[in-house]
């Protein structure tokens, strides 16, 4: 695989927008990954310490090993910029999956921002048993509004939340201020591809509770704007693809017990949903891959 420059594509904004600004998108954000529906279907069907997608061997993979390939494959790309001293921003950071790699292999400092207490307090447990507390402070945040001054990471990273933003464009300015002068920030998202018609992917997002999905095409003017110029794409969408795909095989084989981790009512709405997340894939609807930005 190999890193390809994107072209300047002037296209909709926007994809399958709800209406939802910038606070709305955080309230929504929080209330999803609150829940405790949500929280066990993402231990236990997503991947657990890593949820985003992932990048595979084969299609038969293990979604949890393909998801730490995602990791050592965008940390690969950065790792000039790591290492003991080194600041890194990781916003979304989940239960601390992408942290706890960083800091354990490169030695660095992460500062981890999400808006969910509840994945943080799991995300500072699983720190202090791994002895890895000392160099993960865990913020409960949001990324619209980053509490920490100008040019002070040497590495701002982020992996399948920016599609929870209400509004990217703030979002990627918070990014871009807190980036040292030669830092790099590197991330990946679940897009719209440029020319997928807004009623098309819809219905994929009432699980997500994302307010829309943006396009390459416009973080690729958008990027430049916040004063990232130097912007290199690695389009990875047929990983998607393969993810969804095994995601709908193992919420197929998962069992729910009434007084189980995962209610059956949203095991059944999860069944209903990730097959049009396949189809969506299939259908070239959606776009998938790693930005990796420099001024």
């Amino acid at each position: 695989m190999t890193d390809q420059r994107t072209e300047t594509t002037e296209s909709r904004p926007r994809a399958a927008a709800t209406g939802t600004g910038g606070t709305g998108a955080a309230a929504a954000a929080r209330a999803y990954y609150d829940s405790s529906d949500v929280d066990a279907f993402y231990d236990s069907i997503w991947g657990g310490e890593d949820i985003h997608i992932g990048i595979y061997a084969h299609e038969r993979e293990q979604v949890r090993a393909a998801s730490r390939r995602t990791i050592e494959h965008v940390a690969a790309k950065v790792a000039h910029l790591l290492g003991p001293g080194r600041r890194v921003l990781d916003l979304g950071s989940g239960y601390g999956g992408a942290a706890r790699y960083l800091a354990e292999h490169f030695g660095c400092r992460v500062t981890a921002l999400n808006i969910s207490e509840q994945q943080n307090r799991r995300h500072r447990t699983t720190n202090a048993e791994r002895g890895l507390d000392g160099l993960i402070e865990v913020v409960t945040g949001s990324f619209d509004d980053i509490p920490f001054p100008a040019e002070h990471f040497d590495v701002v990273w982020s992996q399948d939340a920016l599609c929870h933003s209400g509004d990217p464009g703030r979002t990627l300015g918070e990014a871009a201020r807190v980036l040292g002068p030669e830092g790099e920030f590197v991330f990946t998202d679940i897009m719209a591809a440029d020319d997928t018609p807004a009623e098309a992917i819809r219905p994929l997002l009432t699980r997500l509770a994302a307010p829309s999905l943006t396009t390459p095409g416009h973080y690729q003017k958008l990027l430049p704007q916040v004063g990232l110029a130097k912007v290199e794409f690695e389009e990875l969408s047929q990983q998607l693809r393969n993810h969804y795909t095994r995601l709908t095989e193992e919420a197929r084989r998962y069992h729910a017990e009434p007084d189980g981790a995962i209610s059956p009512s949203y095991l059944a709405r999860v069944r209903e949903n990730l097959p049009l997340w396949q189809r969506a894939c299939r259908d070239g609807l959606l776009v998938w891959g790693i930005y990796h930005c420099r001024r």
